[in-house]
């Protein structure tokens, strides 16, 4: 079937008549029709489940558990068919919310619909077996080490097939570089001119992932530097790689919480893509920690993703999939928490546009190793990746997130 008929055709009508928009893509379902813009990517609904799912979480985690599981797919590119929905969602009159009863019109009108196409409701769709599942009090250091597990644990060989050789997972900073590991260069060297390294000094690079910063201060800057991470892969992957650099004389890694004690007097510390992993609550008294870490007239370089607005967890699909617990707030309060801490900010910098182009290489390249990529994930983690990817660099070409380097000093009484 084609055009409006079948299973499609009653699809479009829904989107229609309850979102007051026409579907933005083409949609192709398992009975065969089809309905929708033609050239438009096509989205494709190979089993009534994926239905169940939006049925039972209705919006964002609903569609991406039907795509995670494989019953909903894209034929075409996946970031220009989320963009093209958030168009259409954004629209005049485009799935906007009445505010009486929001969704109870919308939910009968769905739920007429499905019984039209002989969908079962019951019983609930189970969710995608790698969706995290944490408990706990949130941020207590059993939940932060099961958080920073869920997503950083997966094998060093998979974050090597997507990232650049210095294995820089953050924002890269895209001057005159033109590829991926020259744009990591770059952002590390600015990060060690900021924090004015030198021989000898004494850097705590907090959070320190796979290790760039500490292999490039301790390797192209004679730093001594100690490198701090939670998760137990990065915290071995990152040993394994100062040993065989000769590093051990001027780098030590440490597998542990930020809470637990570190030492004190550093000349400098660096917190990459770490602090909205915090949480809101202990943000102060991570400030706190830093301030009395850092040596008086020490430098502190943050680089940290910001959110404007109510959703400063990044979403359902974020905290379902990738981190639980993250927090993010405008670029000003984070300054604000700083300077409380005793610090003086001198200087931030921009950088949303540089994530949207880090994260678009960093897709590239999971494309282009899938083969070798599909032998260390399951399906459904490929997906959530392929997903991940997708929409995290569309949220920073539209300006939804944004990412920012601040530089403070703790200043000499």
């Amino acid at each position: 079937m084609t055009g409006q008929d079948g299973a499609a055709g009653i699809i479009a009508d829904l989107v229609k008549t309850q979102a007051g928009v026409d579907l933005p893509v083409r949609l192709r379902l398992w009975d065969g029709s089809e309905a929708g813009p033609e050239g438009a990517p096509v989205l494709i609904v190979r089993s009534p489940r994926a239905l169940r799912q939006l049925l039972w979480r209705p919006g964002e985690l609903g569609l991406a558990r039907a795509y995670i599981s494989g019953d909903l797919d894209v034929d075409g590119d996946l970031t220009d068919g989320l963009r093209r929905v958030r168009a259409a969602a954004q629209a005049p009159g485009g799935g906007a919310r009445p505010r009486a009863a929001p969704l109870l019109g919308p939910a009968l009108a769905a739920v007429r619909a499905v019984t039209r196409l002989k969908v079962p409701l019951w019983p609930p769709p189970a969710p995608p077996a790698c969706e995290l599942r944490v408990s706990g009090r949130r941020h207590s250091r059993a939940r932060d080490q099961a958080v920073i597990a869920g997503h950083y644990d997966l094998p060093a060989a998979f974050y090597q097939l997507i990232l650049d050789p210095s294995m820089a997972y953050s924002c890269a900073w895209w001057t005159i570089a033109d590829t991926l590991a020259g744009a990591q260069r770059a952002k590390l060297e600015l990060i060690s001119r900021k924090l004015d390294l030198e021989p000898g000094s004494r850097l705590l690079d907090l959070g320190c992932g796979w290790g760039s910063l500490t292999v490039h201060a301790a390797g192209h800057h004679q730093a001594r530097v100690t490198a701090v991470t939670l998760s137990s892969e990065q915290g071995g992957y990152v040993r394994q790689r100062v040993r065989g650099l000769g590093l051990t004389d001027r780098a030590e890694v440490r597998i542990q919480d930020y809470r637990d004690p570190l030492g004190t007097n550093y000349d400098a510390i660096a917190s990459v893509e770490m602090g909205e992993h915090v949480g809101a609550a202990q943000y102060p008294r991570f400030c706190a920690t830093l301030h009395r870490l850092l040596k008086p007239g020490g430098r502190l370089l943050i680089q940290q993703m910001s959110r404007r607005g109510r959703a400063p967890g990044g979403g359902a699909f974020i905290e379902s999939y990738i981190a639980p617990d993250m927090h993010m707030r405008p670029v000003g309060e984070t300054v604000r928490l700083i300077e409380n801490a005793g610090f003086e900010v001198i200087d931030v910098q921009a950088m949303r546009e540089h994530y949207a182009r880090t994260i678009r290489a960093w897709l590239d390249n999971f494309e282009a190793n899938l083969p070798e990529i599909t032998k260390l994930l399951t399906t459904e983690q490929v997906r959530v990746w392929r997903l991940y990817l997708a929409g995290g660099a569309l949220a920073f070409e539209e300006g939804r997130m944004g990412v920012d380097q601040i530089l403070a000093v703790r200043p000499d009484r």
